[in-house]
């Protein structure tokens, strides 16, 4: 009998072991190319600049973004962390996008734990206390999941939250990501372990 391993767990088991599958996105899709800008419904998703990080700073000290993402940073850091996403890009890591909305940062949207041989990866994305209320996040995720299938060529795209984040919830289920399950205690928060809510989209779904 066998047990599949996850992508992360397959790829680690098997390294340097010749694969019988044929990768679903080749090395280079990221790395050969600018990071772009991406526009959907009224919003523009673009790379950081190092001006932005006011934004990052103010983000980052508000106290529902810390309860979700369990992150906050110093004003050292928040240059750090714009400043470490154009490496991510060319390593084909991880990317991340500034929301522009009325012309100002409203939030950030990214991919992480990019997976180019399996065609996946997982949405991050936040939204400033005042942008919220305007749909900032799902005309960003509409925007990203579009380009990430369309143009990257992306298979399946998952997005995770804490059972106890509704409007996250709300957010993923009108943009079209199908409840997969409750993953039991998954994520340590500052106030203990949450049950996680998983998602996902694939390239095949109809359109939200």
């Amino acid at each position: 009998m066998y047990a599949l391993a996850g992508p992360a767990d397959r790829a680690a088991y098997s390294r340097g072991v010749p694969s019988l599958v044929t990768p679903a996105l080749p090395a280079g899709s990221l790395a050969s190319t600018d990071q772009p800008d991406i526009t959907g419904d009224g919003v523009l998703l673009r790379p950081w600049h190092a001006d932005d990080h006011e934004a990052v700073v103010a983000a980052f000290t508000d106290p529902a973004i810390q309860q979700w993402h369990a992150r906050t940073v110093t004003d050292d850091e928040a240059g750090d962390w714009i400043g470490q996403w154009p490496q991510r890009w060319q390593a084909e890591t991880a990317a991340s996008w500034a929301v522009i909305d009325d012309g100002v940062v409203a939030g950030q949207i990214g991919l992480r734990r990019i997976d180019l041989d399996e065609g996946l990866a997982s949405i991050s994305y936040w939204v400033l206390p005042e942008a919220r209320g305007r749909r900032v996040a799902p005309r960003s995720l509409t925007a990203l999941t579009t380009w990430s299938f369309a143009t990257l060529g992306l298979h399946r795209l998952e997005l995770s939250h804490s059972t106890a984040n509704l409007s996250s919830c709300r957010v993923a289920q009108r943009c079209g990501y199908l409840p997969e399950g409750v993953k039991r205690g998954e994520a340590l928060h500052a106030d203990g372990w949450h049950d996680m809510h998983a998602h996902a989209r694939l390239a095949s779904d109809p359109a939200a």
